[in-house]
């Protein structure tokens, strides 16, 4: 895939591993219109180039990740009908867009209220030791909703969920409590974020792509089943995804395992 000129975002692909970087460092990475719909562009190319096997997803810049809408541009929707208004963040997560390529969501500095949307649609968050998560909604009396339901789908208890979303910017979660809460899998050593992400999503795209698509998308589509529909689902997508060749260790370089 020759990746195409994006103006807020970066996309790059080499060894079967797409890499989107969010491009806006000195708006802090917030987004705007234009970034969302390159953002949904970026996503559309990784789900169907067969090419690539999974995606690491981070931002430039030293002092934020994202830092949730871009205020300064104004909201680009309500020129619609109220009956015909998306939520403008949705097209920015994978899931959004049927991404069953598994994303590793690198996160550093800020990560503020709508960045969640990248956060909660991953699948591996890992986070630098001085990222902090918070949510500015209600400092501007804005309310506060389609973010901590997604964090809640992720399984960050409630308490959590609730203290982040009402306490405001006034207060930060930590890199160490976003690991304690189940926010983050692991936060890197200093200066290792970048390619700990990388190294986790190469690890990942060297497996057989049925195997792993099979296993993300079954896992994903459970959170809205009953248990018995969800079983059902699963099933059938492993009687998808293991037909054909190819169920061998297709890892090329094996290494002791780590432990975490």
């Amino acid at each position: 895939m020759t990746a195409p000129e994006f103006s807020t975002i970066e996309l790059t692909v080499d060894a079967h591993v797409a890499t989107l970087t969010l491009n806006r460092p000195e708006r802090l990475n917030c987004f705007n219109e234009k970034m969302a719909t390159e953002v949904a562009e970026a996503w559309a190319l990784v789900r169907d180039d067969d090419d690539i096997h999974a995606a690491v997803l981070r931002a430039n810049g030293e002092r934020a990740f994202c830092s949730g809408v871009d205020l300064s541009d104004g909201p680009w929707w309500t020129h619609l009908s109220v009956w015909n208004q998306e939520d403008p963040g949705a097209m920015l997560g994978p899931k959004h867009h049927r991404v069953w390529k598994p994303v590793v969501c690198a996160v550093h500095g800020m990560v503020a209220g709508g960045a969640m949307y990248f956060v909660n649609e991953s699948d591996i968050v890992i986070s630098s030791p001085e990222a902090s998560f918070f949510d500015p909604h209600l400092n501007g009396g804005i309310v506060s909703s389609l973010e901590p339901m997604g964090m809640l789908a992720r399984g960050v208890p409630l308490g959590d969920v609730m203290r982040w979303a009402l306490v405001g910017s006034e207060e930060r979660i930590t890199a160490a409590t976003a690991l304690r809460i189940g926010l983050v899998t692991e936060v890197t050593e200093p200066g290792e974020l970048w390619s700990t992400a990388g190294a986790l999503a190469a690890e990942i795209a060297a497996r057989r792509p049925e195997a792993v698509q099979g296993t993300v998308r079954a896992i994903w589509e459970s959170r809205e089943m009953s248990p018995t529909m969800a079983q059902r689902n699963g099933l059938s997508y492993t009687q998808i995804g293991n037909a054909g060749a190819g169920l061998t260790d297709a890892r090329a370089n094996k290494r002791p395992p780590r432990f975490r």
